[in-house]
């Protein structure tokens, strides 16, 4: 006789557990607790099985039924349903952890460590307010380009075009990563690489013109700021770095006898050492500064502490109050500078690149050839660093040296 709802709801607990029968195998046992528990009864290869469906009231008597009938059908199909219900079960499990966000939070945790802390931050902070509100709940392998390229226009529509096409390109790293550990098939960033609008490059002001760079270095050398900061201002022509690499330079990587600065790779945006060969105006601007800090740390020191490097505004705000705006010239701008003069003059362009620190293609290759073209590079400094005395002193300049 089949059950009812009324016999299920007078059911109550006793001492043991007892079972009451509805018809094709299911039953509902009543536990000692009072919990009601629906169960299917079956047998596959042989064997007496019995398969959990669920518990009343949250399952109706009905729904029971329906799923004791889905059992049914995969029995005639020749699949046992507890291990269907086991495979359905793991597999709920892995996309809850293989969702996009628990990826990209795998991903970033092993990838930190090569980046700086702010770096690290800010790629993470990207997601989360880009990525993770869209598709931070989704299996990686079920997003589709559609749901992507929706995230990355709302970033769009709100005119940062830049942010968008990095952060697309975050997210083409995620999914190479889930594709490598295999819990995604494709890379949805290769897919909508041309659904973005371009972006239009944005070039660092610098001041390229002779006669302009000639009253530049004079307004230098007459800065009457901080005395760290009229010495980062003087060498950093001289040197061309990056502004953060310039402020975080060390004492321990200055080689005097050398006549090198040589910058480790976890400094190096591209992550390979860097070497710059030091003119001798560059050593005599870092021997006087070593007068000062040689014995700490940095070589441009903070202004509130000593155990920290100068601030990443100093240069840039030393650039202001001698009335060149943003618009005219910036710590970076010290890099076009040489770039452009230094093409313009003749000297070979791969050792310019390399001067600059500019990626190589093959990063293997990159990370041996760190000291390539070192001699026509240290030739290449000390000519640059004389052209730029030249310029300041007023001379009737001609094109510094060159290298075929």
């Amino acid at each position: 006789m089949s059950l009812t709802n009324i016999a299920i709801t007078k059911a109550k607990q006793a001492e043991k557990p007892y079972k009451l029968s509805d018809s094709g195998g299911l039953y509902l046992q009543i536990n000692t607790s009072g919990t009601k528990c629906w169960r299917f009864k079956y047998r596959f290869a042989g064997k007496e099985k019995v398969l959990s469906l669920g518990v009343y009231p949250h399952l109706s008597l009905l729904e029971a039924r329906e799923r004791r009938d889905l059992a049914k059908r995969n029995l005639a199909n020749d699949l046992d349903p507890g291990a269907l219900k086991q495979t359905q079960k793991y597999e709920a499990g892995q996309a809850a952890t293989n969702t996009f966000q628990a990826v990209a939070c795998e991903w970033h945790d092993k990838n930190k460590i090569k980046w700086v802390p702010k770096n690290a931050a800010r790629n993470l902070s990207i997601l989360e307010r880009h990525i993770f509100p869209f598709i931070g709940k989704i299996t990686i392998s079920k997003v589709k380009s559609s749901e992507l390229l929706h995230a990355i226009r709302k970033i769009e529509a709100r005119g940062n075009a830049e942010t968008a096409h990095r952060v697309l390109q975050i997210c083409g790293q995620i999914f190479r990563y889930a594709i490598a550990t295999d819990r995604a098939n494709a890379d949805l960033s290769l897919v909508l690489k041309g659904a973005l609008s371009p972006v239009k490059v944005k070039h660092h002001a610098s001041i390229t013109e002779p006669s302009l760079i000639g009253a530049f270095l004079s307004d230098i050398h007459g800065y009457q700021g901080a005395y760290l900061t009229q010495q980062a201002l003087k060498l950093a022509p001289l040197v061309f770095v990056r502004p953060g690499e310039l402020r975080h330079a060390e004492w321990s990587e200055i080689d005097f006898d050398k006549a090198e600065w040589r910058i480790a790779a976890p400094k190096m945006k591209m992550k390979v050492t860097h070497i710059v060969p030091l003119s001798n105006q560059a050593l005599q601007i870092l021997k006087e500064i070593h007068e000062h800090t040689g014995h700490l740390q940095y070589v441009f020191t903070g202004v509130t502490s000593t155990k920290r490097p100068m601030s990443e505004n100093t240069v840039n705000m030393a650039l202001r109050r001698m009335g060149y705006e943003k618009s005219d010239m910036t710590g970076h701008g010290f890099r076009s500078m040489a770039s452009t003069i230094l093409h313009e003059q003749g000297w070979l362009h791969d050792a310019i690149e390399r001067q600059l620190a500019h990626s190589d293609k093959n990063k293997v290759s990159a990370a041996y050839n760190y000291a390539e073209h070192l001699p026509k590079r240290r030739l290449m400094m000390q000519e640059w660093a004389n052209y730029l005395d030249a310029l300041r002193s007023g001379a009737n300049v001609v094109p510094i040296g060159k290298v075929a």
